[in-house]
């Protein structure tokens, strides 16, 4: 079975968030949205997380 092309990206500046943002990942999986959940600190890896965000239009994120 393949994957669906996330239209949703969950960005969570560290595992900490993980609990929080699991919940929005459950709503997301009840309604059959794809998504991607990504760890990325704006403060402390700044150009990944940029990167990141700058090339999700245009990897299928709405």
């Amino acid at each position: 079975m393949s994957e669906k092309k996330p239209l949703v990206g969950i960005l969570m500046g560290s595992d900490n968030d993980y609990g929080i943002m699991a919940e929005a990942a459950k709503v997301l999986k009840q309604f059959g949205i794809p998504f991607e959940m990504i760890v990325s600190s704006a403060h402390r890896t700044p150009e990944r997380t940029a990167t990141y965000v700058s090339a999700a239009r245009d990897n299928g994120i709405k």
